[in-house]
């Protein structure tokens, strides 16, 4: 970091915002994560497909339907439109999460750069996942999870005027 970079008008350093504090460290915290699965499903998507067929056989009558839909075909449709695409899902995942490290990194010096770098990160999976995955990922429970990176969008971009260069 340049010296200068935090440095207001008045020569006093620049306070990072309380919000834009805490909103970046969740965003580091969530791409080690990101980062980890990323990873982990490039390696073991065809176990994690055989586990689900396992468990879909093994349900019994009484298990509630939400649950059987949770391990049903629409869900083995996905993992194994994920495992056919996983070099691109897994080159693009690991462009998102370098973005979105670096974008965050950047808004913690309070460069607006930071915000768009990291919204790309932050779009790059969805992209992914509809182009590679297709309109099946939309009819899994995997599809609940597009509420976090949409409440982060909402919650970068009010915090988006604490940025300045």
């Amino acid at each position: 970091m340049e010296s200068n970079d935090l440095i207001e008008p008045n020569n006093e350093p620049a306070k990072l915002p309380t919000g834009l504090n805490v909103l970046t460290i969740l965003t580091l915290v969530w791409c080690a994560y990101e980062l980890y699965s990323t990873v982990s499903n490039f390696f073991k998507g065809e176990k994690a497909l055989k586990e689900l067929i396992d468990a879909r056989e093994k349900m019994g009558p009484e298990v509630p339907g939400w649950a059987k839909n949770m391990v049903g075909p629409d869900m083995e449709a996905m993992l194994g439109k994920a495992i056919e695409n996983k070099v691109p899902m897994v080159v693009i995942g690991l462009v998102a999460v370098s973005l979105c490290i670096y974008g965050a990194l950047e808004m913690r010096k309070l460069k607006k750069q930071g915000y768009l770098l990291w919204l790309v990160g932050e779009i790059l999976p969805i992209i992914s996942a509809i182009i590679f995955i297709g309109g099946v990922f939309f009819k899994t429970f995997a599809a609940f999870f597009l509420i976090f990176p949409a409440i982060f969008i909402v919650l970068y971009t009010v915090q988006r005027k604490h940025l300045r260069h």
